[in-house]
Protein backbone atom coordinates (compact mmCIF):
# COMPACT_ATOMS: atom_id res chain seq x y z
CA UNK A 1 0.00 0.00 0.00
CA UNK A 2 1.50 3.07 -0.96
CA UNK A 3 2.20 5.63 1.81
CA UNK A 4 -0.18 8.58 1.07
CA UNK A 5 -3.03 5.65 1.07
CA UNK A 6 -1.62 4.98 5.11
CA UNK A 7 -1.79 8.49 5.55
CA UNK A 8 -5.12 9.31 3.90
CA UNK A 9 -6.62 6.77 6.64
CA UNK A 10 -4.87 7.60 9.62
CA UNK A 11 -6.27 11.00 9.19
CA UNK A 12 -9.92 10.01 8.54
CA UNK A 13 -9.89 7.93 11.73
CA UNK A 14 -8.82 10.60 13.50
CA UNK A 15 -10.82 13.04 12.00
CA UNK A 16 -14.09 10.72 13.18
CA UNK A 17 -12.69 10.41 16.67
CA UNK A 18 -12.60 13.69 17.07
CA UNK A 19 -15.94 14.53 15.74
CA UNK A 20 -17.17 11.83 17.90
CA UNK A 21 -15.94 13.39 20.67
CA UNK A 22 -17.12 16.49 20.26
CA UNK A 23 -20.94 14.94 19.66
CA UNK A 24 -20.56 12.92 23.15
CA UNK A 25 -19.63 17.16 24.93
CA UNK A 26 -22.34 18.61 23.25
CA UNK A 27 -24.78 15.69 24.30
CA UNK A 28 -23.53 15.78 27.75
CA UNK A 29 -24.26 20.20 27.98
CA UNK A 30 -27.95 19.49 26.45
CA UNK A 31 -28.49 16.43 28.87
CA UNK A 32 -27.20 18.76 31.55
CA UNK A 33 -29.38 21.58 30.67
CA UNK A 34 -32.34 19.46 30.24
CA UNK A 35 -31.86 18.54 33.72
CA UNK A 36 -31.64 22.24 35.32
CA UNK A 37 -34.51 23.20 33.49
CA UNK A 38 -36.97 20.04 34.89
CA UNK A 39 -35.67 20.12 38.12
CA UNK A 40 -36.51 24.31 38.14
CA UNK A 41 -40.03 23.83 36.24
CA UNK A 42 -40.63 20.77 38.93
CA UNK A 43 -39.80 23.32 41.85
CA UNK A 44 -41.78 25.71 40.63
CA UNK A 45 -44.89 23.46 40.00
CA UNK A 46 -44.03 22.37 43.72
CA UNK A 47 -44.17 26.11 45.04
CA UNK A 48 -47.31 26.64 43.41
CA UNK A 49 -49.02 23.45 44.94
CA UNK A 50 -48.06 24.78 48.41
CA UNK A 51 -49.30 27.48 47.76
CA UNK A 52 -52.57 26.72 46.63
CA UNK A 53 -53.13 24.14 49.56
CA UNK A 54 -52.23 27.21 51.84
CA UNK A 55 -54.92 29.09 50.44
CA UNK A 56 -57.65 26.78 50.38
CA UNK A 57 -56.78 24.75 53.84
CA UNK A 58 -55.24 27.84 56.17
CA UNK A 59 -53.88 26.24 59.54
CA UNK A 60 -56.58 26.77 62.24
CA UNK A 61 -55.49 28.88 64.52
CA UNK A 62 -57.37 30.37 67.37
CA UNK A 63 -58.71 33.13 65.24
CA UNK A 64 -58.78 31.07 61.93
CA UNK A 65 -60.46 28.44 64.35
CA UNK A 66 -63.48 30.93 65.16
CA UNK A 67 -63.86 32.09 61.89
CA UNK A 68 -63.88 28.59 60.44
CA UNK A 69 -66.87 27.92 62.96
CA UNK A 70 -68.79 31.04 62.09
CA UNK A 71 -68.69 29.83 58.59
CA UNK A 72 -69.39 27.04 58.91
CA UNK A 73 -72.35 27.80 61.36
CA UNK A 74 -73.57 30.15 58.74
CA UNK A 75 -73.18 27.64 55.82
CA UNK A 76 -75.45 25.17 57.72
CA UNK A 77 -78.23 27.40 58.13
CA UNK A 78 -78.24 28.90 54.46
CA UNK A 79 -78.17 25.15 52.79
CA UNK A 80 -81.05 24.67 54.34
CA UNK A 81 -80.37 21.44 56.09
CA UNK A 82 -82.28 21.26 59.04
CA UNK A 83 -82.59 17.72 59.74
CA UNK A 84 -81.55 16.37 63.13
CA UNK A 85 -79.02 14.29 61.74
CA UNK A 86 -77.44 17.80 60.97
CA UNK A 87 -76.71 18.00 64.43
CA UNK A 88 -75.81 16.30 67.87
CA UNK A 89 -78.72 17.68 69.24
CA UNK A 90 -82.46 17.59 68.54
CA UNK A 91 -82.94 20.33 70.28
CA UNK A 92 -80.88 23.10 67.33
CA UNK A 93 -82.17 24.64 64.40
CA UNK A 94 -84.64 22.11 62.74
CA UNK A 95 -84.10 19.33 65.56
CA UNK A 96 -86.88 17.08 66.68
CA UNK A 97 -87.33 19.39 69.94
CA UNK A 98 -87.07 22.37 68.01
CA UNK A 99 -90.08 21.96 65.77
CA UNK A 100 -92.04 20.73 68.86
CA UNK A 101 -91.06 24.22 70.58
CA UNK A 102 -92.46 25.96 67.40
CA UNK A 103 -95.58 24.15 67.01
CA UNK A 104 -96.54 24.37 70.45
CA UNK A 105 -95.87 27.86 70.18
CA UNK A 106 -97.48 28.83 67.47
CA UNK A 107 -100.81 26.61 68.03
CA UNK A 108 -103.87 29.04 69.27
CA UNK A 109 -105.60 27.50 72.88
CA UNK A 110 -108.72 29.69 71.80
CA UNK A 111 -111.41 28.33 68.89
CA UNK A 112 -110.57 30.05 65.64
CA UNK A 113 -107.46 31.61 67.08
CA UNK A 114 -105.01 32.88 65.07
CA UNK A 115 -101.59 31.77 64.18
CA UNK A 116 -99.24 34.50 64.26
CA UNK A 117 -95.16 35.03 63.33
CA UNK A 118 -94.20 37.99 65.29
CA UNK A 119 -90.93 39.32 64.12
CA UNK A 120 -89.19 41.94 66.57
CA UNK A 121 -90.60 39.40 69.12
CA UNK A 122 -87.79 40.72 72.08
CA UNK A 123 -88.23 44.74 70.51
CA UNK A 124 -90.43 46.56 72.80
CA UNK A 125 -93.69 46.55 70.88
CA UNK A 126 -93.02 43.52 69.36
CA UNK A 127 -93.11 41.79 73.16
CA UNK A 128 -95.72 43.87 74.57
CA UNK A 129 -97.89 42.45 71.31
CA UNK A 130 -97.27 38.80 71.99
CA UNK A 131 -97.93 38.69 75.58
CA UNK A 132 -101.19 40.40 75.01
CA UNK A 133 -102.08 37.84 71.59
CA UNK A 134 -100.97 34.70 73.99
CA UNK A 135 -103.00 35.74 77.05
CA UNK A 136 -106.39 35.98 74.47
CA UNK A 137 -104.91 32.62 73.21
CA UNK A 138 -103.69 32.71 70.17
CA UNK A 139 -100.59 30.92 69.06
CA UNK A 140 -97.35 33.08 68.42
CA UNK A 141 -94.61 32.31 67.51
CA UNK A 142 -91.53 34.81 67.96
CA UNK A 143 -88.76 35.66 65.70
CA UNK A 144 -85.68 37.92 66.71
CA UNK A 145 -81.81 38.40 65.76
CA UNK A 146 -80.96 40.59 69.61
CA UNK A 147 -78.91 42.57 67.84
CA UNK A 148 -76.58 44.78 70.02
CA UNK A 149 -77.93 48.18 68.97
CA UNK A 150 -79.61 49.01 72.68
CA UNK A 151 -78.45 46.30 75.54
CA UNK A 152 -79.20 43.08 74.62
CA UNK A 153 -79.78 42.51 78.53
CA UNK A 154 -83.25 43.81 78.28
CA UNK A 155 -84.18 41.99 74.98
CA UNK A 156 -83.15 39.06 76.53
CA UNK A 157 -85.11 39.76 80.09
CA UNK A 158 -88.25 40.42 77.38
CA UNK A 159 -87.60 36.86 76.06
CA UNK A 160 -87.95 35.57 79.46
CA UNK A 161 -91.36 37.38 80.12
CA UNK A 162 -92.69 35.32 76.58
CA UNK A 163 -91.10 32.41 77.95
CA UNK A 164 -93.26 32.47 80.60
CA UNK A 165 -96.27 32.31 78.94
CA UNK A 166 -94.98 29.57 76.41
CA UNK A 167 -94.22 31.84 73.87
CA UNK A 168 -90.60 30.64 72.13
CA UNK A 169 -88.35 33.35 70.10
CA UNK A 170 -86.37 31.81 67.15
CA UNK A 171 -83.31 33.69 66.99
CA UNK A 172 -81.99 34.21 63.40
CA UNK A 173 -82.27 37.10 61.15
CA UNK A 174 -84.77 38.36 58.55
CA UNK A 175 -82.21 37.82 55.45
CA UNK A 176 -82.11 34.25 56.19
CA UNK A 177 -84.11 33.26 53.79
CA UNK A 178 -83.86 28.94 54.73
CA UNK A 179 -84.80 29.63 58.09
CA UNK A 180 -87.97 31.42 57.23
CA UNK A 181 -89.19 28.92 54.64
CA UNK A 182 -88.67 26.67 57.71
CA UNK A 183 -90.95 28.55 60.06
CA UNK A 184 -93.62 28.47 57.07
CA UNK A 185 -93.06 24.77 56.03
CA UNK A 186 -93.48 23.85 59.74
CA UNK A 187 -96.30 26.17 60.54
CA UNK A 188 -98.99 27.16 58.70
CA UNK A 189 -99.29 30.71 59.65
CA UNK A 190 -102.47 32.98 59.32
CA UNK A 191 -100.89 36.45 60.17
CA UNK A 192 -97.43 37.80 60.60
CA UNK A 193 -96.78 40.71 62.53
CA UNK A 194 -93.62 42.33 60.84
CA UNK A 195 -92.10 44.80 63.90
CA UNK A 196 -88.85 43.70 63.31
CA UNK A 197 -86.50 46.80 61.92
CA UNK A 198 -83.60 49.11 62.82
CA UNK A 199 -85.04 51.91 64.37
CA UNK A 200 -83.88 55.23 65.28
CA UNK A 201 -83.49 58.46 63.23
CA UNK A 202 -80.21 59.55 64.31
CA UNK A 203 -78.31 56.31 64.12
CA UNK A 204 -78.64 56.35 60.51
CA UNK A 205 -75.94 58.87 60.35
CA UNK A 206 -73.86 56.51 61.89
CA UNK A 207 -74.79 53.15 60.54
CA UNK A 208 -76.83 53.65 57.14
CA UNK A 209 -75.98 50.14 55.94
CA UNK A 210 -77.99 48.56 58.55
CA UNK A 211 -80.99 50.28 57.96
CA UNK A 212 -80.86 49.13 54.07
CA UNK A 213 -80.16 45.24 55.52
CA UNK A 214 -82.79 45.01 57.93
CA UNK A 215 -85.93 47.89 56.80
CA UNK A 216 -85.93 46.83 52.98
CA UNK A 217 -83.35 43.75 51.81
CA UNK A 218 -84.87 41.86 55.24
CA UNK A 219 -88.43 43.07 54.52
CA UNK A 220 -88.39 41.87 50.73
CA UNK A 221 -86.60 38.33 52.01
CA UNK A 222 -89.76 38.09 54.43
CA UNK A 223 -92.51 39.15 51.42
CA UNK A 224 -90.71 36.90 49.19
CA UNK A 225 -91.14 33.34 51.87
CA UNK A 226 -94.85 35.15 52.64
CA UNK A 227 -95.88 34.87 49.25
CA UNK A 228 -94.79 31.76 48.11
CA UNK A 229 -96.36 30.23 51.29
CA UNK A 230 -99.44 27.87 51.21
CA UNK A 231 -101.68 28.93 52.65
CA UNK A 232 -100.48 32.78 52.01
CA UNK A 233 -100.82 34.92 55.85
CA UNK A 234 -101.86 38.25 55.93
CA UNK A 235 -99.35 40.31 57.15
CA UNK A 236 -99.81 43.72 59.46
CA UNK A 237 -96.12 45.62 59.57
CA UNK A 238 -94.65 48.72 61.54
CA UNK A 239 -94.21 51.61 59.31
CA UNK A 240 -93.81 55.10 60.89
CA UNK A 241 -94.70 58.20 61.64
CA UNK A 242 -91.56 59.61 60.42
CA UNK A 243 -92.85 58.76 56.92
CA UNK A 244 -93.95 62.38 57.00
CA UNK A 245 -90.81 64.09 57.03
CA UNK A 246 -91.44 67.60 56.36
CA UNK A 247 -94.92 67.51 55.72
CA UNK A 248 -96.48 70.84 57.33
CA UNK A 249 -100.27 70.43 57.31
CA UNK A 250 -101.58 69.31 60.97
CA UNK A 251 -102.64 66.94 62.13
CA UNK A 252 -100.97 63.77 60.03
CA UNK A 253 -103.25 62.17 58.08
CA UNK A 254 -102.99 59.24 55.70
CA UNK A 255 -103.88 61.31 52.41
CA UNK A 256 -100.84 63.80 53.18
CA UNK A 257 -97.75 63.55 51.34
CA UNK A 258 -94.95 61.27 52.53
CA UNK A 259 -92.42 62.01 49.83
CA UNK A 260 -90.33 64.30 51.14
CA UNK A 261 -88.43 62.11 53.90
CA UNK A 262 -85.99 63.82 56.61
CA UNK A 263 -83.86 61.14 57.38
CA UNK A 264 -82.63 57.56 56.08
CA UNK A 265 -85.35 55.78 58.45
CA UNK A 266 -88.17 57.42 57.20
CA UNK A 267 -86.99 56.87 53.31
CA UNK A 268 -86.54 52.82 54.77
CA UNK A 269 -90.20 52.59 56.00
CA UNK A 270 -91.73 54.87 52.83
CA UNK A 271 -90.30 52.00 50.55
CA UNK A 272 -91.32 49.43 52.70
CA UNK A 273 -95.15 51.08 51.98
CA UNK A 274 -94.17 50.91 48.25
CA UNK A 275 -92.66 47.68 48.42
CA UNK A 276 -95.54 46.61 49.83
CA UNK A 277 -97.93 47.53 47.27
CA UNK A 278 -95.74 46.12 44.75
CA UNK A 279 -96.08 42.43 46.22
CA UNK A 280 -99.91 42.49 47.12
CA UNK A 281 -100.05 43.94 43.31
CA UNK A 282 -98.21 41.54 42.11
CA UNK A 283 -98.51 38.32 44.41
CA UNK A 284 -101.98 38.96 46.11
CA UNK A 285 -100.68 39.56 49.58
CA UNK A 286 -102.80 41.12 52.43
CA UNK A 287 -100.71 44.24 53.58
CA UNK A 288 -101.63 46.71 56.29
CA UNK A 289 -98.97 49.36 56.85
CA UNK A 290 -98.99 51.25 61.01
CA UNK A 291 -97.35 54.21 60.94
CA UNK A 292 -96.54 54.37 65.09
CA UNK A 293 -96.10 58.07 66.66
CA UNK A 294 -93.73 57.91 69.29
CA UNK A 295 -94.29 54.73 71.26
CA UNK A 296 -93.35 54.88 75.01
CA UNK A 297 -94.22 52.97 78.49
CA UNK A 298 -92.35 50.03 80.65
CA UNK A 299 -89.80 47.80 78.88
CA UNK A 300 -89.41 50.72 76.30
CA UNK A 301 -86.82 51.49 74.31
CA UNK A 302 -83.24 52.88 75.96
CA UNK A 303 -82.57 54.99 72.99
CA UNK A 304 -85.86 56.81 73.08
CA UNK A 305 -85.94 60.66 74.90
CA UNK A 306 -88.73 59.75 77.63
CA UNK A 307 -86.00 56.46 78.76
CA UNK A 308 -82.95 58.69 78.28
CA UNK A 309 -84.22 61.42 80.33
CA UNK A 310 -85.58 59.48 83.08
CA UNK A 311 -81.73 57.88 83.44
CA UNK A 312 -79.80 61.31 82.94
CA UNK A 313 -82.03 63.03 85.73
CA UNK A 314 -81.92 59.73 88.04
CA UNK A 315 -77.92 60.21 87.81
CA UNK A 316 -77.44 63.88 87.90
CA UNK A 317 -76.65 64.40 84.00
CA UNK A 318 -78.01 67.43 82.24
CA UNK A 319 -80.33 67.05 79.31
CA UNK A 320 -80.38 68.85 75.99
CA UNK A 321 -83.62 70.14 74.72
CA UNK A 322 -84.19 70.53 71.25
CA UNK A 323 -85.68 73.62 70.27
CA UNK A 324 -86.84 74.92 66.44
CA UNK A 325 -84.38 76.97 64.04
CA UNK A 326 -87.07 79.88 64.87
CA UNK A 327 -87.36 79.25 68.65
CA UNK A 328 -90.04 77.38 68.97
CA UNK A 329 -90.67 73.96 71.30
CA UNK A 330 -90.29 70.38 69.70
CA UNK A 331 -93.57 68.49 70.45
CA UNK A 332 -94.43 64.95 69.73
CA UNK A 333 -97.42 62.73 69.80
CA UNK A 334 -96.35 60.42 72.71
CA UNK A 335 -98.62 56.96 72.17
CA UNK A 336 -98.59 54.95 75.23
CA UNK A 337 -97.69 51.02 74.37
CA UNK A 338 -100.85 49.63 75.81
CA UNK A 339 -102.63 51.75 73.20
CA UNK A 340 -100.30 50.93 70.41
CA UNK A 341 -100.91 47.16 71.28
CA UNK A 342 -104.82 47.39 70.65
CA UNK A 343 -104.11 49.16 67.30
CA UNK A 344 -101.64 46.07 66.24
CA UNK A 345 -104.29 43.92 67.40
CA UNK A 346 -107.13 45.57 65.97
CA UNK A 347 -105.46 45.07 62.52
CA UNK A 348 -104.60 41.87 62.67
CA UNK A 349 -108.27 40.93 63.52
CA UNK A 350 -109.88 43.04 60.62
CA UNK A 351 -107.13 41.90 58.06
CA UNK A 352 -108.49 39.79 55.29
CA UNK A 353 -107.05 36.62 53.68
CA UNK A 354 -104.58 37.01 50.88
CA UNK A 355 -105.30 35.94 47.64
CA UNK A 356 -102.38 34.50 46.19
CA UNK A 357 -101.29 30.85 45.80
CA UNK A 358 -98.06 29.18 45.22
CA UNK A 359 -96.73 32.65 44.66
CA UNK A 360 -99.39 33.96 41.97
CA UNK A 361 -102.16 36.36 42.50
CA UNK A 362 -105.47 34.93 42.47
CA UNK A 363 -107.75 37.84 42.79
CA UNK A 364 -107.77 41.65 44.57
CA UNK A 365 -105.93 41.68 47.85
CA UNK A 366 -106.32 44.26 50.89
CA UNK A 367 -104.08 47.20 50.92
CA UNK A 368 -104.54 49.32 54.08
CA UNK A 369 -102.03 51.93 55.90
CA UNK A 370 -103.24 53.58 58.96
CA UNK A 371 -101.83 56.05 62.22
CA UNK A 372 -101.97 54.91 65.21
CA UNK A 373 -100.99 58.11 67.82
CA UNK A 374 -102.32 59.53 70.84
CA UNK A 375 -103.68 62.72 69.22
CA UNK A 376 -102.29 65.37 71.41
CA UNK A 377 -98.86 66.55 70.65
CA UNK A 378 -97.48 67.53 73.96
CA UNK A 379 -94.01 69.68 73.96
CA UNK A 380 -90.89 67.73 74.76
CA UNK A 381 -90.64 70.60 78.19
CA UNK A 382 -93.36 69.60 79.42
CA UNK A 383 -92.54 66.09 79.33
CA UNK A 384 -89.93 66.90 81.24
CA UNK A 385 -91.82 68.56 83.92
CA UNK A 386 -93.71 65.62 84.60
CA UNK A 387 -91.38 63.22 84.63
CA UNK A 388 -88.99 65.67 87.39
CA UNK A 389 -92.65 65.08 89.19
CA UNK A 390 -92.56 61.62 89.03
CA UNK A 391 -88.79 61.24 90.03
CA UNK A 392 -88.88 64.10 92.83
CA UNK A 393 -85.75 65.69 90.87
CA UNK A 394 -85.22 68.74 89.37
CA UNK A 395 -83.35 68.41 85.65
CA UNK A 396 -80.59 69.51 84.80
CA UNK A 397 -81.59 71.67 81.50
CA UNK A 398 -79.74 72.19 78.46
CA UNK A 399 -81.56 74.44 75.47
CA UNK A 400 -79.99 74.07 72.06
CA UNK A 401 -81.02 74.42 68.54
CA UNK A 402 -82.40 71.25 67.12
CA UNK A 403 -79.45 69.50 64.86
CA UNK A 404 -79.84 68.77 61.19
CA UNK A 405 -80.31 64.55 61.88
CA UNK A 406 -83.19 63.45 60.62
CA UNK A 407 -85.43 64.99 63.67
CA UNK A 408 -88.73 66.05 62.90
CA UNK A 409 -89.99 69.69 65.07
CA UNK A 410 -93.51 68.11 65.07
CA UNK A 411 -95.80 65.15 65.13
CA UNK A 412 -99.82 64.62 65.11
CA UNK A 413 -101.82 61.90 64.30
CA UNK A 414 -105.41 62.03 62.75
CA UNK A 415 -106.61 58.33 63.74
CA UNK A 416 -109.90 58.85 62.59
CA UNK A 417 -109.33 56.49 59.63
CA UNK A 418 -108.19 53.54 62.24
CA UNK A 419 -111.04 54.16 64.71
CA UNK A 420 -113.35 53.83 61.45
CA UNK A 421 -111.86 50.49 60.40
CA UNK A 422 -111.27 49.15 63.77
CA UNK A 423 -112.32 50.56 66.58
CA UNK A 424 -109.25 52.40 67.78
CA UNK A 425 -109.18 54.89 70.45
CA UNK A 426 -106.06 55.80 72.41
CA UNK A 427 -107.25 56.31 75.91
CA UNK A 428 -103.37 57.27 78.29
CA UNK A 429 -102.61 60.32 78.69
CA UNK A 430 -98.73 61.18 78.84
CA UNK A 431 -98.47 61.88 82.21
CA UNK A 432 -100.39 58.63 83.14
CA UNK A 433 -98.13 56.50 81.06
CA UNK A 434 -95.34 58.04 82.51
CA UNK A 435 -96.68 57.33 85.51
CA UNK A 436 -96.59 53.54 84.81
CA UNK A 437 -93.13 53.52 82.98
CA UNK A 438 -91.34 55.01 86.15
CA UNK A 439 -92.96 53.05 88.03
CA UNK A 440 -91.25 50.09 85.91
CA UNK A 441 -88.26 51.47 85.01
CA UNK A 442 -87.13 51.93 89.32
CA UNK A 443 -88.42 48.41 89.62
CA UNK A 444 -86.26 47.13 86.89
CA UNK A 445 -83.35 48.44 87.82
CA UNK A 446 -83.40 48.56 91.23
CA UNK A 447 -83.54 52.14 91.99
CA UNK A 448 -85.07 54.51 95.07
CA UNK A 449 -86.07 57.62 93.67
CA UNK A 450 -87.87 60.45 95.56
CA UNK A 451 -91.19 59.52 93.69
CA UNK A 452 -94.19 61.89 94.41
CA UNK A 453 -96.72 60.12 95.75
CA UNK A 454 -100.21 61.35 94.05
CA UNK A 455 -103.24 61.26 95.77
CA UNK A 456 -101.80 60.41 99.15
CA UNK A 457 -104.89 62.27 101.33
CA UNK A 458 -107.27 60.22 99.62
CA UNK A 459 -105.25 56.90 100.51
CA UNK A 460 -105.01 57.71 103.93
CA UNK A 461 -108.70 58.45 104.24
CA UNK A 462 -109.97 55.83 102.17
Amino acid sequence: MPLSATADTSKTVKLERYNSYLRKIHSTKVLNASSKVLFRATLLVALVLVLLFAINYPPLSDSRAAAAHHLHRRSFLSTGLFSSSSSSSSSSIGGAAWEKRVRQSSTAKRQHGLSVLVTGAAGFVGSHCSLYLRKRGDGVLGFDNFNDYYDPALKRARQALLEKQQVFIVEGDLNDGPLLRKLFDVVPFTHVLHLAAQAGVRYAMKNPQSYIASNIAGFVNLLEVAKAANPQPAIVWASSSSVYGLNTENPFSEEHRTDQPASLYAATKKAGEEIAHTYNHIYGLSLTGLRFFTVYGPWGRPDMAYFFFTKDILHGKSIDIYRTQDNQEVARDFTYIDDIVKGCVGALDTAEKSTGSGGKKRGQAQLRVYNLGNTSPVPVGRLVSILEGLLGTKAKKHLIKMPRNGDVPYTHANVSLAYKDFGYKPTTDLAAGLRKFVKWYVGYYGIQPRVKKENSHAEDSA
